[in-house]
């Protein structure tokens, strides 16, 4: 149950690890989590569901982009819109229901297309069924080749192009939004990005990308210097937003993974304390948010762990910032009700 750069999925490892729910009445938006339906590994609605029902109180959730369902045929640029016509489809029942399933989609597009890409982003939005709020073009490049998922892989300086700007120019005017996807050395360029486009709102995703293995194996140090100074950077932006999560992949370097039981949900908060904090300090609990990005970090840790971990992590925080961080800041950004 893996593919590609991704850890593999465990169940019998994860089932080592069993865990009470912490205070199970706290309403929960699930900012980022995907479908997958690809050779060796299916993680579609029912799978995500099992996960979901695993005693957290899930009201809704994000559905990001993940390279699924595509039109196989008709025009290049339009072929993403079929991973939003199908979950859209696939979720329609659950999106009323007790648990809001794609309550907010973000697609693809490619925004090299510039200001033709008007077009696609018009059929994500009739294909989404009022639920379409925003596009994800992976930005994801390093010198070190081996961190970067060749099903993503991105040229270098991508934040940077004209005709990638003129592109991210067609989402204000729509009503949509940006999520970023990249490694942190590519903060600095989000941050002239982010400047660039006051109106549009800008989710960093999975911490603003950290990276602790190949060629930053040895600089851990610097790595959290540099990854906290354009985070704080970026922070001085009101356009945007940080998602907390996504620390259970291959690139981040944590280990989860490697051990002989999973990790209990007290190892997942003390491990990511500084990240997170350092995070919530900057942007505040109303511009951060928390993620699952199942099933990618499930290759690390269960479900129910992971979010008994962002508990954790919020323990200290009041009343106003525990709403935002589990279900009020996502609900503003992708405009869910």
């Amino acid at each position: 149950m893996s593919s590609g750069n991704y850890l593999a999925v465990r169940p019998e490892w994860l089932a080592l690890g069993p865990e009470e729910v912490l205070e199970p009445d706290v309403p929960i938006v699930d900012a980022h989590h995907h479908f997958y339906d690809r050779p060796g590994w299916t993680y579609l609605a029912d799978e995500f569901l099992a996960d979901v029902h695993t005693g957290h109180n899930v009201r809704a959730t994000v559905y990001m982009q993940a390279q699924t369902r595509y039109r196989e045929d008709g025009p290049a640029q339009l072929r993403p819109v079929g991973e939003t016509a199908y979950v859209a489809a696939a979720t329609e029942a659950l999106a009323a229901g007790n648990v809001r399933v794609a309550a907010g989609i973000v697609g693809h597009a490619d925004l090299r297309q510039g200001a033709r890409v008007r077009e696609v982003l018009q059929a994500h939005i009739a294909a989404g069924r009022g639920r379409f709020r925003g596009i994800r073009h992976l930005t994801a490049w390093d010198a070190d080749a081996s961190l970067v998922n060749p099903l993503s892989a991105a040229p270098a300086r991508l934040l940077l192009d004209r005709a990638y700007r003129e592109g991210v120019a067609q989402l204000a005017p729509l009503g949509l939004s940006y999520d970023a996807w990249l490694f942190f050395p590519q903060l600095p360029e989000l941050l002239d990005l982010a400047k660039a486009f006051p109106d549009t709102p800008v989710i960093v995703n999975h911490c603003g990308g950290i990276v602790r293995i190949g060629a930053y194996a040895e600089r851990r140090a610097e790595v959290f210097g540099l990854w906290a100074q354009s985070m704080q950077a970026l922070a001085a932006l009101p356009n945007v937003f940080v998602k907390l999560g996504g620390l259970g992949m291959r690139v981040n370097g944590f280990g989860f993974e490697q051990g002989e039981r999973p990790p209990t949900s007290q190892h997942l908060a003390d491990t990511w304390k500084p990240w997170m904090h350092t995070l919530i300090e900057a942007f505040g609990a109303e511009r951060c948010m928390f993620e699952s990005n199942f099933p990618v970090d499930k290759g690390s840790y269960g479900y129910a762990t992971v979010w008994n971990a962002f508990k954790r992590l919020a323990a200290g925080a009041s009343a106003t910032e525990r709403q935002a961080l589990f279900e009020g800041t996502a609900r503003c950004v992708y405009r869910l009700g």
